[in-house]
């Protein structure tokens, strides 16, 4: 208990320096498993790898939960066609050309070879946005990115697992089969488990506010169990319910997504230390330039082709395909997923996991830092200075059946000047409280607002979402939004996000 506890310790501040360093958190959270490991101070000897794919796959679980709850539905809707395709066109794509590689240039048998390109054609998310925190990006280059690594694990692991399995592999045409079937079993699984259970948690009180956190994980996690049961995709499966769950307004989102993220990081740092621990690192030096010689063709050649081959009907700008094809970065799932060939006692599986790790950890080392500065060399790197967006967040009042809005007022938001009353927020919402430069007032109705400040608005229950669209709507278009036709919607001039 005390080493866990100081290994959580130390992967806590360990975040800061990945968030000042730009590397991801990954890299730390690995090396401090490989620290406390058998070649390094503790001398802790770990080579389970069953009990590692186990855990694994249940952080997954936690994580990709946590990441379809965060995800928000307008802004991926426009980016589910692009990101689909990147997730069955592209996959194979980069399988059939890094599995090349690795046997024509590497010497790996075909199997091997296939394995290897199976396991690292996944992409991380977590990955990808944690180097990118300082770096807004267009929704669209976030919405396919995020989508895509929510969707491609899924035809990853059945291809993992058909390579894995010993005898011989099944013909193509019968693992684009099972990738569609288990696809769209676990896509409807996702669905009604999401559905069922956010009309649930809107219509049953619970007794108490931290239940609902709880309530959601569970719901999330059964979608997986489900479809795993039902042989289905579990994977897209807790994805997609937590994505529902995500935007179904539930009481108490706040806590939620609080409680969340901080599961999501505690999966993560248990996920990334014990893999840190199954690696002996002395018996990496003989995979390195393998791994390099792989990995090189998985970024240079693999990536690109998978992106711009995939996105040839969206008509996107090169830049953002050039963005994407370097932004494809690898983490926690291709170490995962490379414990599989080790469990089913493939032939060399020690021999690919060492080759997928070294791939992992150089190249996130080499495309980590350079995402933001690539990001404004191609000029798709927005200002954060311009944006209009408030941050909103509401806490219910069940028994007085209203609403407790936090709005905070961002710099250049056309709300800056705005009288309260020129607010015309409708009849049963009122702003309360203003808290500006640190000191808090009630306001009157000629009280002239200013960028930083932080209002609570209190809301009835049956004027809560039109009072979040009027303000947002004076956010954007300033105290004439009702005659300019800026409604607070979800079209380009409405892009919203909501802070916790």
């Amino acid at each position: 208990m005390l080493v866990c506890s100081l290994v959580l310790l130390v992967a806590v501040a360990a975040v800061r320096i990945s968030s000042r360093s730009g590397l991801p958190s990954l890299l730390l959270y690995l090396g401090i498993g490989i620290a406390i490991g058998q070649d390094g101070f503790l001398h802790i000897k770990f080579d389970n790898a069953e009990l590692t794919q186990v855990f694994g796959y249940a952080a997954l679980v936690v994580i990709l939960a946590e990441g379809g709850l965060g995800t928000k539905w307008k802004e991926i809707k426009p980016a589910l066609p692009a990101a689909a395709t990147l997730s069955v066109v592209g996959v194979a794509v980069s399988v059939g050309v890094t599995a090349a590689g690795a046997h024509y240039l590497v010497g790996l048998d075909w199997r091997q070879s296939l394995i290897i390109g199976a396991v690292v054609s996944s992409t991380d998310a977590a990955a990808v946005f944690s180097v990118l925190r300082k770096v807004p990006l267009p929704a669209r280059i976030t919405g396919v990115l995020e989508a895509e690594s929510g969707f491609n694990d899924a035809p990853v692991v059945i291809l993992v697992v058909a390579f894995s399995t010993k005898g011989p592999v099944d013909s193509w045409y019968l693992l684009v089969g099972e990738i569609a079937l288990e696809l769209v079993i676990g896509a409807a699984v996702g669905i009604a488990v999401g559905w069922l259970g956010s009309f649930g948690l809107r219509h049953v009180a619970l007794p108490a506010s931290g239940l609902y956190p709880i309530a959601v994980m569970a719901i999330a996690v059964s979608a997986y169990a489900a479809g795993a049961l039902a042989h289905g995709s579990g994977f897209l499966a807790v994805y997609l319910a937590a994505m529902l769950l995500g935007n179904a307004k539930l009481p108490h989102w706040p806590a939620t997504r609080g409680f969340a993220d901080g599961l999501g990081w505690l999966a993560q740092i248990g996920m990334f230390v014990l893999l840190g621990l199954l690696v002996t690192p002395h018996d990496l030096l003989d995979d390195f330039w393998p791994a390099i010689i792989v990995g090189l063709v998985l970024t240079v050649v693999a990536r690109p082709m998978e992106v711009f081959i995939s996105l040839i009907p969206f008509r996107l700008p090169w830049r953002e395909k050039a963005f994407m094809s370097w932004a494809g970065l690898r983490g926690a799932v291709p170490i995962i997923l490379a414990t599989i060939p080790m469990v089913h006692g493939i032939e060399g599986s020690t021999h690919v996991f060492n080759i997928v790790f070294v791939l992992v950890v150089v190249y996130t080392l080499i495309q980590g830092p350079t995402l933001p500065w690539l990001a404004k060399a191609l000029k798709i790197a927005e200002d954060p200075s311009e944006a209009t967006d408030l941050g909103i967040e509401s806490a219910p009042l069940e028994r007085l059946r209203g609403h407790l809005l936090s709005v905070a007022i961002p710099g250049k938001s056309k709300m800056h000047g705005v009288e309260i009353a020129e607010l015309r927020l409708p009849a049963g919402a009122a702003v309360t409280l203003v808290v500006r430069e640190g000191k808090s007032f009630v306001p009157g109705p000629s009280t002239m607002l200013r960028r930083g400040d932080e209002l609570l608005v209190v809301a009835t229950d049956p004027v809560r979402d039109t009072a979040e669209a009027r303000l947002r709507a004076v956010g954007e278009g300033g105290k004439l939004a009702g005659w300019l036709g800026t409604d607070g919607g979800t079209g380009e001039t409405g892009r919203t996000r909501t802070h916790h």
